[in-house]
């Protein structure tokens, strides 16, 4: 007998999250065969990210009947002392926390419906001679893509193997998530604390819109003292701005790599792309990621589209060149936000940022910190037509 025919397919996208899931439906609602692999057993599963999104975001696209809580206009800085915090109230509502669970099985339903093959529990194992190999519950399967993006997150397996550039700067951050009970006339607030005790590099949040609590921090690995869950601890042990709020349900709990070197400079190569963490498509400063997701997968969709079709300089196999999607010139545009990374990765004493916070209290401290938190220019990339569908 001969070998098992091998199946072809334009694109196998590895990784169910928000890019993956937004990649592989757009590519099957423009007529490609794709394979859709995630490890999870369920999309809903093993949530990862606190699910923010900002105020760009939330005019550009449109989301699921009930899939974010309330809106967030207050947001309160808090220096390592705790001690006259800076807040910054908004007109318009900046921030809304996504129901991520059912943000991804809306999107996984209508991956589906645009006729995207989604494999769960389907580990990608690696790439060698062109061919894929997958191992699912069914057993292994090799597959042949004509391009392969990776949606698999800030440490890619899928860069390594189309020799693409792979995320070396990286917070760690944990998280944990629970309902409360309403609180008449309370106001939704964004609490943040920076504290390099607490949160080295980063900071420390608590996000309550009266239906959930956020509470958690990241910072770099190896400068936590005591290390990431002691100091997830001494945040729950004095948070911010929970004062009479009352848990009715049980805690979720996540955690995961966050990438903050900025967007990768290769992220395209003869045989695929990054999308998502996996391209660090992730604003340096504040770590922002579900903007820059949506963005730069729409940019990807159009790009394999092209490529798909034939378009651009072609290439071997008559494909055409994703020459298009290269993260240097969008990176160049982030040169502000990554100097400003380069900064807070070298600040250490508490007193340091006491100091700044002084600034922050003055009317032209106010100015930047609005400027850098309360914007409209979350990733350097056009916008779609408002309303497009998440």
């Amino acid at each position: 007998m001969g070998a098992a025919r091998i199946p072809d397919l334009d694109v196998l996208v590895v990784g169910a999250g928000l890019a993956g899931l937004r990649v592989a439906t757009g590519l099957a609602r423009r007529g490609h065969d794709v394979l859709l692999a995630e490890a999870r057993p369920s999309l809903s599963a093993s949530i990862r990210t606190t699910g923010i999104f900002v105020h760009r975001t939330l005019q550009d696209y449109t989301f699921p009947d009930g899939a974010l809580g309330p809106p967030i206009r207050r947001m309160v800085l808090y220096p390592p002392g705790r001690r006259r915090p800076v807040e910054l109230v908004s007109a318009r509502e900046e921030f809304r926390v996504g129901r991520m669970g059912l943000i991804y099985e809306a999107a996984g339903e209508q991956a589906l419906r645009a006729g995207v093959d989604l494999r769960l529990s389907t580990r990608y194992a690696g790439r060698a001679g062109g061919v894929c190999r997958l191992e699912g519950p069914r057993g292994d399967l090799d597959v042949r893509a004509r391009y392969v993006v990776g949606a698999d997150g800030a440490r890619s397996r899928v860069a390594r193997d189309l020799g693409l550039d792979r995320n070396r700067q990286l917070l760690v951050g944990a998280e944990e998530v629970y309902p409360i009970a309403p609180r008449p006339g309370s106001t939704p607030a964004f609490h943040c604390v920076l504290d390099p005790r607490l949160a080295p590099g980063y900071l420390a949040w608590v996000v309550e819109d009266g239906e959930h609590v956020h509470l958690g921090t990241a910072g770099y690995p190896t400068r936590f003292e005591g290390g990431l869950r002691r100091a997830l601890e001494g945040l729950r042990a004095d948070p911010p701005g929970l004062d009479g709020v009352r848990r009715t349900g049980p805690v979720e709990q996540r955690a995961g790599p966050i990438p903050v070197g900025g967007l990768l400079r290769r992220i395209s190569g003869p045989d695929g792309l990054l999308v998502g963490d996996a391209a660090g498509a992730v604003s340096p400063l504040t770590a922002g990621g579900l903007d820059p997701c949506l963005r730069l997968s729409d940019r990807a969709v159009d790009s394999l589209d092209d490529a798909l079709r034939g378009g651009g300089r072609g290439s071997a196999g008559g494909r055409g060149s994703l020459h298009g999607y290269d993260g240097r010139a969008l990176r160049r545009r982030l040169t502000g936000r990554l100097g400003l990374r380069s900064v807070l990765a070298h600040l250490h004493p508490p007193w340091v940022y006491e100091a700044g916070f002084e600034l922050l209290r003055t009317p032209a401290g106010r100015a930047a910190a609005r400027a850098v938190l309360l914007h409209d220019q979350s990733f350097p990339l056009e916008s779609r037509p408002r309303g497009a569908a998440l």
